[in-house]
């Protein structure tokens, strides 16, 4: 379960998403949905959804380790875990022709997602 002070900085992050898109395009996001590169566009925001919970989960995981509240064996079948996640979506990146840097959100003044 996520802590208030990480919901909070979900809800900012979020917030400011939202109005650079708005101010980007001088209204609210919409999608641009040329057929040619649907499929593109749909694995790059999927895939960036998925990196971006891989880092909650770790940022996650990397606080449980500071409180000591896993065990060595727990900490390496997440550690584990989570570069394969990692190596899974920088390899489906690829097959689609993405750059894995691609899935990088520039969050403004929060600065990059990763």
């Amino acid at each position: 379960m996520a802590d208030f002070d990480d919901v909070k900085a979900l809800e900012m992050m979020a917030a400011e998403l939202k109005d650079r898109l708005e101010q980007r395009s001088g209204g609210p996001a919409r999608w641009n949905a040329n057929p040619e590169d649907v499929r593109k566009s749909v694995m790059q925001l999927v895939l960036t959804l998925v990196d971006f919970i891989r880092q909650v989960m770790e940022r996650q995981a990397l606080r449980r380790v500071d409180e000591g509240t896993l065990t060595p064996d727990e900490i390496e079948r997440i550690g584990l875990a989570l570069m394969h996640l990692e190596q899974t979506v920088h390899d489906l990146a690829t097959q689609v022709g993405l750059d894995p840097k691609d899935l990088n959100l520039d969050l403004g003044p929060l600065g990059k997602l990763t």
